[in-house]
């Protein structure tokens, strides 16, 4: 009769250890269908979206008050400042989608609340 305790137990043992290793299992990461070139030229356009609308603006305020390479200069400078800030932000998103870590919150990046 003691073998047949002991079996029963260690049994229902080995069944709590195999629930603890399922409860403590990572849960499997997200395959994403991006592929480096597309987040790449993700990253490209954002930085390229950002210097013409800069330069467009600029040029716009340029001709609209006759002071040709003042706006021109200052906006294209801060549509390229907007581009990589940009870029910085989906290069955080990328990092922390691999790593499974949590995204950061808009306050936590300098964004509005």
């Amino acid at each position: 009769m003691p073998d047949t305790r002991e079996r029963d137990e260690l049994a229902a043992l080995e069944r709590k250890i195999e629930a603890a290793k399922l409860a403590n299992r990572p849960e499997p990461r997200e395959q994403s269908h991006v592929s480096a070139a597309q987040l790449a030229w993700r990253m490209v356009l954002e930085l390229v979206i950002g210097l013409v609308f800069g330069f467009g603006i600029g040029f716009g305020l340029d001709r609209l008050f006759g002071t040709l390479p003042l706006f021109l200069v200052v906006f294209t400078l801060l549509g390229f400042a907007a581009g990589v800030r940009t870029m910085m932000r989906t290069a955080e998103e990328v990092r922390t989608r691999n790593a499974g870590l949590p995204r950061p919150s808009a306050t936590e990046d300098g964004g509005e609340n």
